[in-house]
């Protein structure tokens, strides 16, 4: 299949933006989606790229663009599919960059899907191959096996074991972005998932990708860590059967998506209906269950979670074993799961997401993902636990916006816990009324008072400890609280003044 016959397909509704008739005629090799700022490392070369343009924005935009497309060009992409959605257009910065790179660039429409383009392209491959069995680099009763073994409903670690024990099984694992171990060989050690993401990152052994329609967060990779132990056509053959497995496997969970928004919609409802509650949990898997912790995560920086934030919690919770829970976006977009939790499981929980935040967002570097957890709770105080966990991420977020960060309402102080649930918005205006002054004092004056009126009520105003603290004379501590008093117009002697401050430095 070659470029310019998806722009044939009218089903997809493309439309070329830029590329001649040489680049068109390239021969289409594999499929990749990505929102890498460089994705360079995970591609192949005769791939085509869709892209729904997450990582653009005017900030930067022409450095930004050109090495996102010149590393599409360094491993060998034929052509860019960009979607429309995001920014309701193609970028002139990309279409510039592309022609350039020499790239062909290609506009994808809101209403079309990226699973559509990909289907499109492995349907027409699939079908190339069966008309040319020579093509075929698995033996033929292996292949056959492998087929029948699809067809029937097998794992995909008994596909993986099927297909690589005929060449000895050697070591090989199929990895998430995330550093999640779908299936391993025999062979294959258990690996903890950062060991994994630094294989997948790293140039010892083989790896490719897996060409189904997953995010940043669960992509699938077929890794093997030794270098020349299997034929790259096996390889090649080995993961496009994978692929379809994933497809089958997204297209049985999205059936199921449906049942889990009715599920958030049963737990958010004011009035509790206790028999449809009982019916979504029941649809989900996840009925007659002793307890629940509910779970809602933000995935910066649009703070809108979306499909995107849905998928990077579900990988997040697949890495805990044996969890059973439902995940959709909530009435305030937030990605939010009802998991299905025992007794002190709910540390458990947090510990393990504490664990893996940092994995989940070098996924997609530039992001940040905040979780809040509530406490557990049986199914008729759902709705509680759904309020517990959106004030703990809240609280999350206000805490440390830069930097990711998984709370428990426990976790969260007393005014921390009541902030939390003020508006982004009110927490804003008031944060500037009270602290801008200090902000406005000056270059490099306003971070330094803003550090000082922190560690200053932090070491509950001690003139001593703050000076030790900060690593300054006693009298420069008195100078610059004297100067916070001054500029803020508040008297830190006194009780409701520093409540104030510190209430303003919580809202940051």
């Amino acid at each position: 299949m070659h470029v310019d016959h998806l722009l044939r397909l009218d089903r997809l509704d493309l439309s070329l933006v830029w590329g001649d008739e040489t680049l068109l005629g390239h021969e289409i090799a594999g499929v990749t989606a990505t929102d890498l700022e460089d994705p360079a490392r995970f591609l192949q070369p005769g791939e085509v790229v869709l892209s729904g343009l997450v990582w653009w924005s005017r900030d930067g935009a022409a450095a930004r663009t050109d090495r996102f497309v010149s590393a599409l060009r360094r491993a060998g992409a034929v052509a860019l599919l960009a979607g429309e959605e995001t920014h309701g257009h193609v970028p002139g910065e990309l279409a510039d960059a592309c022609r350039r790179h020499r790239v062909p660039l290609i506009a994808v429409p809101p209403h079309t899907s990226f699973r559509a383009i990909t289907e499109a392209v492995y349907l027409r491959q699939w079908g190339e191959l069966n008309r040319h069995p020579a093509h075929h680099a698995l033996p033929e009763n292996v292949r056959l096996d492998l087929d029948h073994a699809l067809e029937h409903g097998a794992t995909v670690g008994e596909l993986l074991d099927r297909a690589f024990a005929h060449l000895g099984t050697p070591a090989c694992r199929l990895l998430t972005a995330a550093g999640r171990t779908v299936a391993r060989t025999g062979d294959a050690p258990e690996l903890p998932a950062r060991e994994a993401m630094a294989a997948l990152a790293g140039t010892r052994g083989t790896t490719l990708r897996i060409d189904a329609e997953g995010t940043d967060f669960d992509t699938w990779y077929l890794h093997l860590p030794e270098e020349g132990q299997v034929p790259p056509r096996v390889l090649q053959e080995i993961a496009g059967l994978l692929g379809r497995h994933r497809r089958r496997e997204d297209g049985k969970r999205a059936e199921h998506g449906p049942a889990a928004t009715e599920l958030m919609e049963a737990v958010a409802t004011p009035r509790a209906d206790t028999g449809r509650l009982r019916r979504a949990l029941a649809s989900c898997g996840l009925d007659s269950r002793p307890s629940y912790t509910v779970v809602a995560a933000a995935l910066e920086p649009n703070g809108n979670a979306g499909a995107d934030g849905v998928a990077a919690l579900t990988e997040a919770l697949r890495h805990l074993p044996s969890a059973t829970f439902a995940v959709a976006v909530g009435d305030d977009d937030a990605a939010t799961a009802v998991l299905a939790s025992e007794g002190d499981a709910a540390e458990a929980v947090a510990e393990h997401l504490r664990g893996i935040a940092g994995l989940i967002e070098a996924c997609r570097p530039g992001s940040t993902w905040h979780i809040g957890l509530s406490d557990p709770v049986d199914a008729s105080a759902l709705r509680t636990g759904l309020t517990q966990a959106r004030y703990a991420l809240a609280g999350a977020r206000a805490g440390a916006p830069a930097s990711p960060r998984v709370a428990r309402l426990r976790d969260l102080g007393g005014l921390a816990l009541l902030l939390a649930g003020v508006p982004a918005s009110v927490r804003e205006v008031y944060r500037e009324t009270v602290l801008g002054p200090l902000a406005k004092a000056g270059r490099g004056s306003g971070a330094m008072l803003l550090e000082t009126l922190e560690v200053f009520l932090a070491h509950d105003c001690s003139w001593t400890r703050t000076a030790e603290a900060l690593h300054v004379h006693i009298n420069t501590v008195h100078y610059r609280v004297e100067r916070i008093e001054r500029l803020t117009g508040r008297d830190l002697s006194r009780l409701d003044d520093r409540v104030d401050l510190r209430a303003a430095l919580l809202s940051r």
